[in-house]
């Protein structure tokens, strides 16, 4: 008897091992779906904020300067490449800041024709990229908290899947337009 009591107990760990294991997985795998869904949202948000910017740089509102720098960082993080993204948008954010440092070129947009719209949809635009990119990040930093345990990393429970990497850049808002987007509708 006591070889049956013994075997009914391994075979108990070995199922609960199992269904850990399996749970653990499965989590794993949510947070990776998590992660692609967070940056296809960031990525989206992105841009948005891209076209609003080149769209307001090519209306003519802006001064010419202001508008040749703002289209040209723009278009570069519209044209960027995955490893040169985070740069890119990182320019977009400065070349935003330089344009609307102060709120006399916000007045100015907003005095334009069709421009209280424009202002609306980029201030909102900056607005929503910090909030992708931390519900991206929150997501990365969830899934590698998980991979880093002992477990998933002896049983090899990430598979082949890629580890996952955070999005850096500056994605600080001009003040003229975050003062803006706080008044602005969603």
């Amino acid at each position: 008897m006591p070889t049956m009591t013994t075997l009914v107990l391994v075979a108990a760990a070995v199922a609960l091992t199992g269904v850990y294991l399996s749970w653990t997985a499965g989590r794993l795998d949510r947070l990776h779906a998590r992660i692609d869904a967070a940056r296809a949202a960031l990525d989206a948000q992105l841009l948005r904020r891209a076209s609003v910017a080149q769209e307001l740089a090519t209306a003519g509102i802006l001064d010419p300067a202001a508008s040749m720098v703002l289209y040209q960082a723009a278009h570069d993080a519209r044209l960027a490449k995955e490893e040169q993204r985070e740069v890119a948008e990182s320019e977009l954010s400065q070349a935003l800041r330089a344009v609307f440092a102060d709120t006399a070129q916000t007045d100015a947009v907003r005095a334009a024709p069709g421009g209280e719209d424009s202002a609306v949809e980029l201030a909102a635009a900056v607005r929503r990229v910090p909030m992708a990119r931390r519900f991206h990040n929150d997501a990365v930093r969830a899934a590698r908290a998980l991979r880093r345990h002992r477990t998933v990393r002896w049983f090899r429970l990430a598979g082949y899947a890629p580890f996952p990497l955070a999005f850096e850049m500056d994605d600080e808002p001009p003040a003229a337009l975050a003062d803006r987007a706080n008044g602005a509708p969603q």
